[in-house]
């Protein structure tokens, strides 16, 4: 892909996942729960490229499974959701309900969706909003082209966390397919990674 095609890609991708948020009504619902939601990850940073995953974190001031569920019912009612997954972490220092949803486009497409219900107050609180921020501010015309040549690059069925990307290019100076893989060789990304620029 040119430079050009790389941005052209992106953006299309991010309206796109934008366009899906409204159509599920995933604010609107946590909202009807008193809580709120903050697109994180590829999507509020403008990086999302080939793999088409959507990163939610929403908010409540309690959190039980049976209100997470509940939440996730009024989701699980748009007609693009084809299936649902969570994990009960609420004991845990995450404090939070992990879903994952799929949602079909009309064209076809899968798209993933990871909502973090997360208790308020608790440890990661506006850590990955955080994040976004000072990585968007840390990002260059240069670097973001870095990020997004190597997301698209990704051999198919390769799962790479979006941090590996860009702790490789902005904090490592990785630029290349090749050197990105060997780089994820001395840099195992196990759990939750906490780095930001």
């Amino acid at each position: 892909m040119t430079d050009n095609e790389l941005l052209a890609t992106s953006e299309g991708n991010r309206q796109k996942a934008l366009s899906i948020i409204r159509r599920i009504g995933v604010t609107e619902a946590f909202a009807r729960a008193g809580g709120e939601a903050h697109i994180v990850g590829s999507v509020a940073m403008g990086l999302i490229m080939t793999h088409r995953d959507i990163d939610i974190h929403a908010y409540t001031t309690t959190l039980t499974a049976k209100d997470s569920f509940a939440v996730m019912a009024d989701i699980a009612e748009c007609s693009g959701i084809t299936r649902m997954e969570c994990r009960n972490l609420i004991t845990t220092d995450e404090a939070c309900m992990e879903w994952h949803a799929w949602y079909a486009d009309e064209n076809g497409h899968e798209w993933q969706l990871d909502i973090m219900h997360i208790l308020k107050g608790s440890r990661y609180d506006g850590y990955f909003e955080r994040m976004a921020e000072h990585i968007k501010t840390a990002l260059t015309e240069e670097t973001r082209l870095a990020i997004l040549r190597l997301k698209a690059e990704t051999p198919e069925g390769t799962h790479v966390a979006g941090i590996e990307y860009y702790q490789a290019v902005l904090r490592d100076g990785i630029r290349t397919w090749p050197d990105f893989a060997a780089w994820r060789k001395e840099h195992a990304a196990e759990g939750i990674i906490e780095w930001m620029p």
